[in-house]
């Protein structure tokens, strides 16, 4: 009997031949496939670097009106989880033409060698390849739609790290929370969609091939006996078509609709309208700035009008008004961030800028200061001194080498403006463009900064300053009055002229004595944590969790009664072969007495082996199609409850979580490490998982068939997981490396969209472009060598199955012939399809792991120290708002002195109390010890009750607070205002009107639900603070803070706000944190902080006897300078 069949005539040298011509051919495509997938990924890896640099250097020239059209969410996305797949494209775009290619060869070799019946099956296959393509469609429309919803979530969360504080201040985490789950229930529709559809490809992958050679062995044998060289033939043939037509070709439609998707979205991206930098003209008058008929507005209404103005050389210029009258916008024209509409503007020389909300990068303070300027070592002491930061470095625990945040949180206000200003200083220009830079110093600093930089310093230099200062204005060449964006007045101003405008307010900040040294707040940023070693147990059990043990064990008998189906029909089709084989007479035994013996066989087990081999491909279709649904739902409710337990876990964690770790550091979580486990790991997952059952299966036939076989499949398994052990550990920390180098990239562009009028005016583009490319590169480097060194492992995979290919065929070479013609052909394709998925198998086992510390990352953050919410429910509490400190020491970090060393100090029911000391004598550590933001010792009660045995949520949101930075929240001003919409509009329009902004939005058309911007960027800082105090005024709570409400606003705002506080809060408990000493001359009592310490507390009229105490002396410098201005 022949090797193959009993009615072939091939020769045992001829099976030699075609085993040798086998193990060959596998050989040279292993040769050949791999740097052709090198190449490949590299060619993908630079479309997307380019993308990647695109979308940045875009971001770096987008003007207002497109800010208004896109968010930093879309823009983080865009970089995460759209350029990825630009990638995977390129890895499977030529399968697009390879693979009808290859169908067009086959089916020829096909025809040649069974004729017609092959024609049956290319022809169902051709009729699969539409819905192939309708699904690649359908999961287009729903990746975009995904992609929409993920920008939103992706910014939503971009909001809550920034706005993270008064989000805790005011107990908003419940709606917060609920604000969040919503955007990602919108999210996961689509993304559950697309995933369905993505399920849909992989069921077709399995059972495309079974169903197409049921159709043709049916035709087959309908006019013709079984054969096994005709049966294993098809199968070889429709298995080389089941790679390339029924998995890469899905995948490469798939992934070809997925970059179009990606494309277009960065290709509107990219046309957003950019700024405007020749807006400005040059003249030969010799004048430093001038504005003829100038009109401006951001959006409808004009925010300039009529701006005439000139600024010669050399001149200092102060820029007055009310909150809201168009101050900034008149600097930002100057900057070309704001384009006259009508009119024209000069400028002659080069431009420093300080913005008005300081901006720090992640870097050194002195990376800070230089920001790309070459070290002067003698200029940058001189300008350090000048604007008074020699004290605060000598204070820092590294100097000015002391590592900040992107938000600079471990700074106070004034030393981050200090900082802003001095980088604004150090850079050698001609105008200088400062906006408010004194509001957050104290008033000696701010003389100090006034007389030794302002006039002396920048003496010769044009400076445009905006203050609230009214003191200083009689030392300015010329003041600009603004009043509803038109200029008023302007002139020289004496002093009289000045006492007018002032009304006779004067401001003096009462933080000018006391220790200069910080309170230990500094809390460097930490170097982010990469796990080591392999994935641990602990992470797979948690993921599996997540899902549902009930649900994993559903899913896992499903895979096992797919393989078992898959496998019986390749047995199935051995056993009939083999039948066929045994029935059937050789051609020297043929002759008329056979005749009826194979008439009685075809006739009686035909139709029987017919149905039956039907009935087991229809099982698998409809099982297959099961198991993919059930499987992507489980994964995809394991995604859902990820995301959700991670989000509580950040939105629940103490303040030292937000401050210790940047910002881009959690949205890479919340991005690019969530976009993998909702959109990646389903898919990979269930390959992996197919792949492993589908080659123990194989192996397992194989073993069947010749038990011997098992001797060199223990020897190759050996050697693959041998492999396996020594390649992975590198490819898993290369991975973890990738996701750690990919945080900056993220960090660096939410700090560049923060400081992006900074960076303009400094013209540092070229500088943050370079260090974006450094960040991206480093990014590059790790992934291009986790792609490289994945594909290396796959290499050496393939030959060693390769090894395997050629013990299995040459044994039944040496056996003879006296193995069944079926057991041969079943055996050998059987290895071949071992061969051909070991490889991707291992692969796949080690990308799935890679993408496992995806969830790995995402399950660190169950770790994050929480702050205990637990605590009493107390009702109608408080009733009277008396507070009590006792015995109450505060510290920021474990091993840190205390920033709050035992005070004790009692404030009686509707007393108003001015807290006032130097910056770091511990004033902002008293609201955080009242509302539990740090660990604290001692006992705070209010009302006799402590507020350590009720819960946050009772104690913060019976606690209003007015804070130094507003922070308002992208959506509408009713949504700003009263978020748990309590209220009806009346009373909304009621206390806007008691802050006198209701005349603002009632002139606006959409009122109420006029939209904020993310941050309130379309609003001024003052009218931010006035909303703010109309939310206080809402939520009508017995104990109000303020801290330094009243830094960043005019003295008539100021008045206004004083105003409001004293007719609306007369029944309640105010705590003020003042800036100002005025702020605090009308308070029931006064207390003084030094070092953490009360160092006095009693009426002002009781401290000013004491003439040797601070508040006294502090009055008398106040006398002295108003005397002097």
């Amino acid at each position: 009997m022949p090797i193959v069949d009993v009615n072939t005539h091939t020769t045992q040298e001829e099976a030699r031949w075609y085993a040798g011509g086998i193990v060959f051919f596998s050989f040279l495509r292993i040769t050949l496939f791999h740097p052709l997938i090198v190449h490949t990924q590299l060619i993908g890896l630079k479309a997307k670097i380019a993308c990647c640099a695109l979308i940045y250097r875009k971001t770096l020239k987008l003007n207002n009106a497109a800010f208004s059209k896109t968010n930093i969410g879309q823009m983080i996305n865009l970089l995460s989880n759209d350029v990825i797949i630009f990638t995977k494209c390129a890895l499977m775009l030529n399968h697009l033409w390879v693979g009808p290619l290859q169908c067009l060869v086959v089916t020829c070799l096909m025809y040649h060698y069974v004729g017609v019946s092959s024609i049956f099956g290319v022809l169902l296959l051709i009729l699969f390849l539409p819905a192939y393509y309708w699904l690649g469609n359908l999961a287009s429309k729903y990746r975009s739609k995904a992609a929409m919803r993920t920008d939103a979530r992706v910014c939503y969360m971009n909001e809550v790290i920034l706005g993270i504080e008064i989000i805790k201040m005011h107990a908003w985490e419940k709606l917060t929370t609920s604000l969040m789950l919503s955007l990602r229930n919108l999210e996961m529709k689509y993304i559950r969609l697309c995933t369905y559809v993505k399920a849909a490809y992989m069921s077709c992958d399995i059972v495309v091939i079974p169903i197409i050679l049921w159709v043709t062995i049916v035709v087959y044998v309908c006019h013709n006996t079984i054969r096994a060289d005709t049966v294993f033939t098809l199968i070889l043939y429709y298995n080389s078509l089941r790679l390339s037509i029924g998995k890469f070709f899905p995948q490469a439609l798939s992934y070809r609709a997925e970059a179009l998707v990606s494309a277009r979205r960065i290709n509107e991206f990219l046309l957003n309208t950019e700024i405007q930098l020749e807006n400005a003209e040059s003249t030969t008058d010799p004048i430093a700035i001038r504005i003829s008929e100038g009109n401006a507005k951001w959006k409808e209404d004009l925010t300039l009008k009529d701006i005439n103005l000139t600024v010669n050389p050399g001149e200092l210029v102060a820029i007055v008004g009310q909150v809201g009258c168009g101050k900034s916008s008149l600097l930002n024209v100057l900057l070309k961030e704001l384009n006259l509409f009508s009119g024209k503007l000069y400028i002659n020389g080069e431009i420093s800028y300080a913005s008005q909300d300081a901006w720090l990068f992640r870097g050194s303070v002195r990376d800070n200061i230089l920001f790309g300027e070459k070290m002067d070592e003698v200029r940058y002491k001189e300008v350090v001194r000048v604007c008074a930061l020699e004290c605060d470095f000598n204070s820092l625990p590294y100097g000015d080498l002391t590592m900040v945040g992107g938000r600079g949180a471990s700074l106070s206000g004034g030393q981050k403006a200090r900082i802003n200003l001095a980088r604004a200083v150090y850079r050698d220009s001609d105008i200088y463009l400062l906006d408010d830079p004194l509001a957050s110093v104290d008033a000696r600093v701010a003389k100090q900064i006034f007389e030794e930089c302002i006039k002396g310093y920048l003496k010769g230099k044009t400076i445009m300053l905006v203050t609230h200062q009214i003191k200083f204005l009689t030392d300015v060449d010329r003041l600009i009055v603004l009043e509803n964006g038109a200029i008023i007045s302007q002139g020289s101003m004496d002093e009289k002229a000045a006492l007018d405008y002032s009304k006779g307010i004067d401001d003096f900040d009462v933080e000018e004595l006391g220790s200069r040294k910080l309170a230990h707040k500094v809390q460097n940023v930490t170097k982010e944590q990469k796990s080591e070693g392999s994935v641990s147990k602990s992470v797979y059990r948690r993921y599996i969790a997540s899902c549902g043990f009930l649900s994993f064990l559903n899913v896992a008998v499903l895979f096992i009664l797919t393989q078992a189906l898959i496998s019986g029909g390749s047995y199935f089709l051995a056993y009939w072969v083999n039948i066929a084989q045994t029935k059937a007479p050789s051609p020297e035994q043929s002759n008329s007495s056979n005749v009826s013996q194979i008439l009685e066989y075809n006739e009686d087990t035909k139709n029987m082996h017919i149905f039956t081999y039907s009935i087991i491909t229809i099982a698998c279709t409809v099982i297959v199609c099961i198991r993919s649904y059930a499987f992507c739902s489980m994964l995809l409710k394991s995604s859902q409850t990820l995301h959700n337990n991670m989000f509580k876990n950040v939105i629940g964690g103490t303040m030292h979580f937000f401050n210790t770790n940047p910002q881009g550091r959690i949205i890479n979580r919340f991005s690019q490490d969530m976009g993998t486990v909702d959109a990646v790991l389903p898919p990979v997952a269930i390959d992996t998982i197919q792949l492993l059952v589908s080659a123990f299966a194989s192996v397992t036939l194989i073993a069947i068939v010749n038990y011997w076989l098992l001797i060199p499949t223990v020897v190759i398994g050996s050697l693959c997981y041998g492999l396996r052990a020594f390649c992975i550990p590198t490819m898993r920390n290369v991975k973890r490396l990738e996701g750690v180098t990919r945080s900056p990239v993220f960090e660096h562009l939410s700090s560049s969209l923060q400081g992006l009028s900074t960076i303009r005016a400094f013209q540092a583009e070229a500088i943050l472009k370079e260090e974006f490319d450094a960040h991206q590169d480093l990014h590059s480097g790790s992934y291009h060598l986790f792609l490289s060194t994945s594909q290396g492992f796959g290499y050496f995979l393939d030959c060693i199955c390769a090894i395997y290919l050629a013990a299995v065929t040459f044994s039944f070479v040496i056996s003879g012939s006296d193995i069944l013609g079926g057991n041969v052909g079943l055996a050998i394709t059987e290895c071949l399809t071992v061969t051909s998925i070991l490889q991707w198998a291992m692969q796949q086992t080690a990308e799935f792991e890679n993408n496992m510390t995806c969830v790995e990352r995402i399950l660190e953050y169950e770790s994050i120290a929480q702050e205990e919410i637990t605590g009493e429910e107390v009702q109608l509490w408080p009733k009277d708002g008396e507070i009590l400190f006792r015995n109450v020491s505060l510290q920021y970090l474990p091993d840190a002195p205390p920033t709050l060393k035992n005070i004790n100090f009692k404030v009686a029911p509707t007393e108003k109390i001015g807290i006032i000391g130097r910056t770091g004598a511990g004033k902002t550590s008293i609201v955080n010890a009242l509302l539990r933001l740090s660990p604290m010792s001692g006992e705070i009660l209010i009302d006799a009750v402590d507020t350590k045995s009720i819960s946050l949520q009772a104690l913060r949101s019976k606690i209003s607070v007015i804070p130094q930075d507003p922070t308002l929240f992208s959506g509408t001003l009713r949504q700003n205002l009263d978020p748990f919409q309590e209220y009806d509009d009346s009373a909304l329009w009621n206390v806007l009107e008691e802050v006198e902004l209701k005349k603002l939005f009632t002139s606006l058309p959409e009122g109420l639900s006029h939209v904020i911007n993310q941050g309130g960027t379309n609003v001024s800082v003052g009218q931010r603070q006035l909303i703010c105090l109309a939310r206080a005024i809402l939520r009508n709570n017995k104990i109000l803070i303020m801290d330094e409400a009243t830094a960043n606003v005019d003295l008539e705002t100021d008045s206004l706000i004083q105003r409001t506080i004293r007719n609306k809060f007369e029944t309640c408990t105010v705590l003020t944190i003042a800036h100002r000493l005025e702020t605090v001359m009308d308070s029931d009592k006064v207390l003084v902080m030094n070092a953490g310490e009360v160092v006095e507390f009693d009426k002002p009229s009781v401290l000013l006897n004491n003439v040797n105490g601070y508040f006294y002396k502090m009055y008398q410098r106040f006398n002295k300078h108003q005397h002097s201005t």
